[in-house]
């Protein structure tokens, strides 16, 4: 038991997310349940509009959840001081980064703010880290480059590598492949696979991709309308979990080879 509780990162119990506005609340998405085990990787799925931002919002601490248990190594959420909570996770939103004048290492470098002292001094332990982070996302030859000159696809690599700097045991990711090519989406999924299994980080990330987070994720976070559903990709296509994601006259899901299909 002890050695399963040292392996469980993040846990979820009957978790409700969404807004407050002055006196009333607004719930998005409600009893929610997972739990995400060290060096795992998880995809969070779901039509647009369901709550998948809110919810991974909710989950770094970005707004306040509207009911439930949010735990972090056991440890409520709400009660780690912003400081505490930049050296357990690291987010990667889907917004462009503040300053694309920043060289790649430099964007890289601002991921060990959270170890730094008051005047940003870079310590031997703070170089390597950046180094490795730019050389696992293989993002080396980019260190001198300005940001705003890279593609989509190289800048993804990059805001990724700022979050391995920070070098934190949980990874939350959301739509890291939006406005990328084909090639570049399996890229950073195959990416972020490969980074839980060489670093042991667990990784919780949102995506539309829904035929590549089955391929290649651990576990799956469906979401829908009524409920929000958490098992293998094998589960919950033999439960059906993904038929009704979108409209049948539009898009069926085949489940013999796991993917979604246009209908004519």
């Amino acid at each position: 038991m002890d050695e399963e509780r040292q392996h469980r990162v993040l846990s979820v119990s009957d978790l409700t997310v969404g807004y407050r506005h002055r006196r009333h609340q607004h719930a998005v998405a409600s009893g929610i349940g997972f739990e995400l085990e060290k060096g795992t990787l998880t995809g969070l799925v779901g039509a647009n509009g369901i709550g998948k931002s809110t919810l991974l919002r909710t989950l770094c601490g970005m707004q306040p959840s509207l009911g439930g248990k949010l735990r972090l190594y056991g440890k409520d959420i709400a009660n780690y001081t912003s400081m505490e909570l930049a050296t357990r996770l690291s987010i990667v939103l889907t917004e462009p980064p503040a300053s694309k004048n920043l060289t790649v290492r430099e964007l890289v470098t601002l991921g060990r703010q959270p170890y730094t002292n008051g005047f940003g001094m870079l310590t031997d332990k703070d170089r390597e880290a950046i180094g490795h982070a730019l050389e696992i996302t293989e993002s080396t030859t980019l260190s001198e480059r300005k940001c705003y000159e890279l593609s989509d696809g190289q800048l993804q690599r990059v805001v990724i590598a700022r979050a391995l700097a920070q070098d934190t045991d949980l990874v939350i990711l959301d739509e890291p492949t939006t406005h990328l090519d084909l090639y570049h989406r399996a890229y950073v999924l195959k990416l972020l696979k490969r980074l839980t299994t060489e670093t042991g980080k667990t990784i919780l990330f949102s995506s539309h991709e829904i035929d590549l987070a089955i391929q290649l994720s651990d576990k799956l976070i469906v979401m829908d309308v009524e409920k929000t559903y958490v098992g293998s990709a094998k589960e919950l296509i033999n439960d059906g979990r993904f038929d009704a994601l979108f409209p049948k006259e539009t898009i069926y899901f085949d489940s013999e080879n796991g993917r979604f299909t246009i209908k004519n």
